[in-house]
């Protein structure tokens, strides 16, 4: 089922949830951390920052096909995703 609503919980949610995408597959999170330049340690103290979770978003959004397996993998829509790193960059 794919969820469509979006609120900042709704963000938060979808945000981490990609996050656990991306950190379960070792080459992609090695370039997610050197793109952004965070570390396991900061990524970690860094984990309700709305700025961070936004730029967990950035990241597959800049890479289609990534964004597309995040989608499939966590049941949310590429649009629902792309929908919440804009209510995550509006929480800063």
């Amino acid at each position: 089922m794919v969820r469509n609503d979006t609120n900042d919980e709704n963000a938060v949610t979808r945000a981490l949830d990609a996050l656990t995408f991306i950190l379960n597959d070792p080459l992609r999170a090695g370039r997610f951390l050197d793109t952004t330049g965070l570390t396991p340690d900061n990524l970690r103290e860094c984990l309700t920052d709305p700025s961070t979770l936004a730029a967990t978003l950035t990241f597959l959004e800049a890479h289609e096909p990534d964004l597309i397996a995040c989608a499939d993998s966590t049941g949310h829509s590429p649009e629902a995703l792309v929908a919440a790193r804009r209510v995550l960059e509006q929480s800063r």
